[in-house]
């Protein structure tokens, strides 16, 4: 599988632009097709750098209602008419950001998307929502674990005023390719522990690879809590077998610290970035080895009475030492997850301290 991000809020790939956006352009064996647009026409010009031809993409999917995400659209319409275009219904609403003197900003979706022809308008289910057999949706994600706090300047006004947004209108991608389950989520504004559960409801098991923002970025500062939820989050997602993608909305600051406990399980994706997953297992040929001559075979088996007693005694004390074997690797076990789980708690708190002096030099 081949993923290659078009719009992210950094520089990565030399002669690419980028924009406070997301958008992935993702090959698989049976598609061509587009996880949001970014907030411009940005990710048309970035895809004719890369070598990308949008014009063969056949399915779109919107994470969320937000410009930043699907402000690509009708440029991309223009160039391609045919391929679907995956929004949830509520995506539509009218969704505010209320910037810090208390002022609304309208982030919602520019008009004429929703007339589009191609645009499939989902309804949130609660199972799984299949667009064949290897690319399906799910929405319905719950709230056990904490939403980050950058949700509470993000609003919807309706017919009684201006109302916290609930996100119902997020949706998240599964592709399942050979052997690989890769879950896309644009922002995770439910926050990526809880969007992890609901996978594990719907589809069992945990992903082999996750792509995703976790809405972390804060402009004005960390509270205690804030770093509570990173650092947690941080400790939660490397006990997964799980690899992590992020950009976008997570942070510079909120990266560095997860960074520094998940190491290798988790990168930074920027603009022109790209990602390759094997999905297959490798078929090893078989190696032909000679039969042995039937009469050395037989020798080889035959087992005289003296030599029975011998053998019994090597089983014996082969045996014994195994059984030796594994309490020491028990042991040594045990000694290791408890020098892994202090070692956490040491980068944790150096994690903590990374942010709280930017916190401090924010504020």
């Amino acid at each position: 599988m081949r993923i290659i991000n078009l719009a992210e809020n950094t520089e990565g790939a030399a002669g690419c632009g980028f924009e406070h956006g997301l958008c992935f352009y993702i090959e698989t064996e049976q598609h061509k097709l587009l996880m949001d647009t970014g907030q411009s026409d940005l990710f048309v010009k970035n895809a004719e750098k890369l070598g990308v031809d949008l014009t063969k993409v056949d399915t779109v999917v919107l994470s969320h209602g937000h410009y930043d995400h699907g402000g690509g659209i009708l440029p991309f319409a223009g160039i391609n008419p045919d391929a679907k275009i995956y929004v949830q219904s509520t995506a539509f609403g009218d969704y505010y950001s209320i910037d810090s003197k208390g002022q609304p900003h309208y982030i919602g979706l520019a008009e004429g998307i929703q007339e589009l022809p191609q645009v499939v308008k989902i309804d949130a289910e609660d199972s799984i929502y299949r667009i064949d057999d290897e690319l399906s949706l799910f929405t319905g994600i719950g709230n056990d674990h904490p939403i980050p706090s950058a949700n509470q300047r993000l609003m919807k006004k309706t017919e009684e005023g201006m109302v916290q947004d609930d996100f119902g209108h997020e949706q998240c991608l599964v592709i399942h390719e050979g052997t690989k389950s890769v879950l896309l989520s644009g922002c995770a504004h439910h926050g990526i522990l809880n969007i992890l559960d609901r996978y594990r409801e719907l589809y069992g098991g945990d992903p082999d690879v996750v792509i995703s923002g976790f809405h972390m970025m804060k402009r004005h500062g960390y509270s205690d809590a804030d770093i509570t939820m990173i650092i947690d989050t941080a400790l939660e997602l490397n006990k997964l077998n799980t690899v992590f993608y992020t950009g976008h909305c997570t942070g510079v600051e909120p990266y560095n610290a997860m960074k520094k406990l998940m190491g290798e399980k988790l990168h930074y994706v920027h603009s022109g970035d790209e990602i390759r997953i094997r999905t297959k297992l490798e078929r090893i040929p078989w190696k032909v080895v000679e039969s042995e001559p039937e009469a050395a075979l037989e020798n080889r088996e035959r087992l005289s009475a003296d030599e029975a007693p011998l053998k019994a005694k090597a089983v014996r004390k082969k045996k014994a030492g195994r059984k030796k074997d594994r309490e020491s690797k028990a042991a040594d076990k045990k000694k290791g997850a408890d020098v892994k789980r202090n070692g956490a708690i040491v980068l944790a708190a150096a994690a903590w301290l990374v942010l709280t002096v930017v916190t401090g030099r924010k504020k």
